[in-house]
């Protein structure tokens, strides 16, 4: 949906709201053509219902809206006597056109002084249950929104397993696009789960009928380089979702694509290029915050010797390759395979088990076509990739056979043009052009684990447009393939519970503060409440 269609749809639900209720109005001593006047009419209602003025506001925030209009209609009802259960069913199952005979033929007159009240325990409760899943609606779409690291790919600075609170506010929340949509849920329905091999599509927990134009609250910051950055995998689509293999892609609308989280290591304007694996932005080697751990996987000859887990464990590794056997796995050559960083791998050399040490690098000028842009023109391995050029807002870039793989998608895709090219002419919407300007900025997204991480390597840019949040605390952490709940509360890392994501040095646990900060909340509270009983 354009900004012109949302606003024409806009005045079309405001004629609406104006047909079904302008009598309710006059009844209650207003005007009737408060009603038709857009916010001042809801303005207005909130008064006639004995509402906060403030409860406006959440009228027009997506997804937080849809869990208003239920309220503000039975709240409409019970102002006019309409009170019943049965009332309350028929507002809700019309989705507020029940208004429309309270307005035409209810003879029931406005209640001034209606007891907001509810008349049950079960009212009661019920209606705690609604705010409380309005305000966590509200914090989880624009605020704060809980994550879990499903994948090794920044393994050593993120665990998988960790749950983290990725901040929407740093970089500006985004507003859902698709408006229709089951709240605090991703892409799939509670209870019902992902299914990759289902023939239908009956999870889904979003409808594309009423799709927002893309728009984003203002942010704090900018992502600068090197930032962990939480992303809409541009990639994805309902083919992969559901199972589908034969290759018409339907892309899942952005805000409901799977989240992924990478390091941002090229921004907007930069040229990027990975020599041997380590990555060069502008001709410089990029220098890494200390927390960041690359790793690359290393064949280690030890002459037949084995390593026991113990002393992997003693040189602090994690992530090893082992066999059903228990035993590390080996190469055609019989080298034992890890993935190590740098430092780790200069450890192990000095065991004198270790006979030598190898790091595994794909070299220069070999063609891989998963990777990005896809093209024979060129030869890039996932360790020697590059020079590639990241685009910005407001660049001009010409149109060739170069330099169409890198942009044919961009252009096409992730700013929503019609764009055909045929053999070597370029037509925009219709136009034939040779150059384009580029509508918003993009970002290069990469995995710490270099040799084990799907990223921008594979599928290119990252658009603004794509970005969810900044991961900025991870407050549980536990093995994740741990048999059984129990053994997952046992497995559980208590030093990095409470733990800034961000930041220099040793990750700090600041789990006893809040520990002592929540009993201090019980203590304050109970006493609060028994002063208030005296």
């Amino acid at each position: 949906m354009t900004f012109t269609a949302l606003f024409v749809f806009f005045l079309v639900l405001q004629g609406i709201h104006f047909l079904a209720t302008w009598r309710l109005y006059v009844k209650a001593g207003r005007k009737s053509w408060e009603a038709l006047v857009p916010i001042y009419n809801a303005v207005v209602l909130m008064k006639m219902i004995n509402r906060p003025t403030w409860w406006t506001i959440l009228l027009f925030i997506p997804i937080v809206n849809l869990l208003m209009f239920p309220i503000v209609w039975v709240e409409s009802c019970r102002s006019f006597g309409h009170n019943k259960n049965h009332d309350t069913l028929l507002a809700i199952a019309t989705l507020g056109f029940y208004l429309f005979y309270i307005n035409y033929f209810s003879e029931n007159q406005y209640i001034k002084e209606r007891s907001l009240q509810p008349k049950t325990a079960l009212g009661e409760w019920v209606s705690s249950i609604a705010f409380a899943i309005i305000a966590a609606t509200l914090v989880h779409t624009y605020f704060m929104q809980p994550y879990t690291i499903p994948t090794s790919s920044l393994e050593k600075t993120l665990y998988v397993g960790d749950f983290l609170f990725v901040s929407k506010f740093h970089y500006g929340a985004r507003v859902p696009m698709t408006a229709v949509a089951a709240p605090m849920v991703h892409d799939t329905l509670p209870f019902v789960g992902k299914s990759y091999v289902s023939d239908s599509k009956d999870e889904q927990s979003w409808l594309n009928k009423l799709s927002l134009p893309y728009m984003r609250v203002p942010g704090i910051q900018k992502i600068k380089r090197n930032d962990i950055v939480v992303f809409s995998w541009p990639a994805d689509s309902l083919n992969y979702m559901w199972g589908d293999k034969s290759g018409n892609f339907t892309y899942k609308p952005i805000d409901k694509r799977t989240n992924y989280v990478k390091r941002c290591v090229g921004i907007p304007g930069d040229s990027l290029e990975v020599r041997d694996g380590y990555v060069y932005i502008n001709g410089k080697r990029t220098v890494l915050p200390d927390r960041a751990k690359p790793q690359y996987i290393f064949s280690v000859n030890t002459g037949g010797k084995q390593f026991s887990r113990g002393a992997l464990q003693r040189y602090n590794i994690r992530e090893a390759f082992w066999g059903n056997d228990g035993r590390l796995k080996t190469d055609s050559r019989g080298n034992f395979i890890l993935n190590l960083t740098d430092e780790e791998a200069a450890l192990i050399a000095k065991n004198p088990i270790v006979k030598s040490i190898t790091k595994n690098l794909e070299p220069k000028g070999k063609f891989d076509k998963n990777l990005f842009p896809h093209s024979p023109l060129y030869r890039w391995s996932q360790d020697n990739y590059g020079p590639i050029y990241i685009p910005k807002k407001g660049d001009v870039v010409e149109l060739n056979q170069k330099s169409i793989p890198f942009y044919e998608q961009l252009i096409r895709r992730y700013e929503g043009n019609n764009f055909n090219v045929v053999g070597n002419n370029y037509y925009l919407n219709g136009k034939k052009i040779t150059k384009y300007t580029i509508k918003q900025d993009y970002y290069w997204m990469m995995g710490d684990n270099r040799q084990n991480s799907l990223d921008a390597r594979s599928w290119g840019y990252v658009p603004f447009d794509h970005v969810v949040g900044k991961p900025v605390l991870i407050w549980l952490s536990w093995d994740p393939n741990a048999p059984n709940f129990m053994a997952k509360l046992k497995s559980i890392r208590w030093d990095r519970m409470f733990t800034t994501v961000g930041g220099s040095g040793e990750p700090v646990s600041y789990f006893k503060f809040f520990l002592i900060a929540l009993v201090g909340y019980f203590v304050v509270n109970y006493y609060r409440k028994k002063k208030k009983s005296a």
